[in-house]
């Protein structure tokens, strides 16, 4: 079963560096809602509690309610700057969503079917990933957490593409209206390493010694 997640947030008037460094002292996020035609607004978050909301794979992709001042807003989180060397969340960006207008996402690929894949059960091969996560396009309603990607049909040498991924409905993939040329790979079955069987059956003959000199 989904989260979900309700982001508790408080109005800030005071922007700035300065600003947002106190702030963060204090264990706050400085944060910013936009989107929708609407006024921007800043706001703060408990860091400690963003956190532990960035340890879940699906809060980077699902709808989240931000509360503040008695008002709720539904919005994506599009943007996170995290501090280079600690674990402090520098700033966070949010986009309001609505019923009716499609947003751009970022979402992560689920691969299945590894373990059965003829390619890994009966040839010895690997799965090798070439693409982790897939730019989408959809209504808010549609965005998926994660899309699978099976690779339980392939063999060693056969690759998994862009098309051959099952979409939910009402989502498009940006990379295909692209055009073709951008039917990426997705993952691919590699040979085993290491000679094949007929390598090891073969027998290597020894040149013929050279006849002693008269």
């Amino acid at each position: 079963m989904s989260l979900t997640f309700e982001l508790s947030a408080t109005r800030r008037d005071n922007t700035g560096t300065a600003n947002a460094r106190r702030l963060r002292h204090t264990g706050k996020v400085p944060a910013i809602v936009y989107g929708e035609g609407k006024d921007p607004m800043t706001i703060t978050l408990e860091h400690h509690l963003m956190l532990a909301n960035l340890e879940h794979e699906s809060f980077y992709t699902q709808i989240l309610d931000v509360k503040c001042d008695g008002q709720s807003e539904k919005v994506v989180l599009k943007d996170l700057q995290r501090h280079p060397s600690k674990a402090i969340i520098m700033h966070m960006d949010f986009q309001r969503v609505s019923d009716t207008s499609k947003i751009k996402m970022h979402v992560p690929l689920h691969f299945i079917g590894e373990d059965i894949a003829p390619g890994v059960k009966q040839e010895g091969g690997s799965v090798a990933h070439t693409v982790n996560h897939v730019d989408v396009l959809c209504l808010a309603k549609d965005l998926p957490e994660f899309i699978e990607a099976d690779v339980s049909t392939l063999n060693v040498g056969e690759a998994l593409h862009l098309t051959d991924l099952k979409l939910p409905e009402g989502v498009e993939l940006l990379a295909l209206q692209q055009g073709a040329d951008h039917n990426l790979t997705v993952a691919i079955i590699s040979k085993p390493r290491g000679g094949s069987e007929e390598d090891d059956d073969t027998t290597v003959e020894s040149a013929p010694e050279p006849s002693p000199s008269e």
